[in-house]
């Protein structure tokens, strides 16, 4: 079977990205600051414009928006992805694996990534709740104003939310929300 992806030019997409062999290198902080570096550098070059983002010690999840004439969500990956691998100093020696062209490289990504096309407001506001939660619903902290890495600390200035949000309770998420 063929993988195809949703492209539509100016479309809003939730993203999941992993980290080989779920590796916690994302629990560093130079690391999610290298992560922010290369964001940073293709967004120069590629606009997007992040709705929403957390990342965690092993994936991040994110929405994006792309302007209006251009669907490459792709190359916007591959570029982040390479800028972190390039630049990335803690990686061992353990995870180093050989690549389909038989060369070393280090693995750092798992070489694909999930994305879901929003469809409507109510699609867009779902997943930005399931973002700001994910923390809590993977254990690492009981809030999601607790949690550092994530976009949560924005929607709260911008009256999104209320600052103690998702503390306390358990949310569940429908089985189309997220991938994870």
């Amino acid at each position: 079977m063929e993988y195809r992806r949703a492209k539509v030019a100016g479309g809003t997409y939730f993203f999941t990205v992993v980290t080989e062999k779920r590796q916690k290198i994302l629990s560093l902080p130079k690391n999610v600051s290298l992560l922010r570096d290369a964001f940073g550098y293709v967004m120069q070059k590629h606009p997007f414009i992040i709705d929403a983002i957390v990342i965690l010690p092993d994936h991040l999840h994110c929405i994006w928006t792309l302007p209006e004439n251009d669907h490459d969500f792709s190359t916007r990956w591959r570029l982040i992805k390479s800028y972190f691998s390039r630049k990335c100093e803690t990686i061992s020696p353990e995870n180093i694996s050989i690549s389909r062209k038989n060369k070393k490289q280090r693995a750092i990504w798992q070489y694909r990534f999930w994305e879901h096309l929003i469809r409507d407001e109510i699609d867009f506001q779902n997943h930005v709740e399931y973002i700001h939660y994910n923390p809590v619903k993977h254990g690492l902290v009981t809030a999601p104003k607790d949690w550092e890495y994530s976009s949560f600390h924005r929607a709260v200035r911008q009256g999104m939310y209320d600052m103690m949000w998702g503390a306390g309770e358990e949310i569940i998420f429908d089985d189309d929300i997220g991938n994870e």
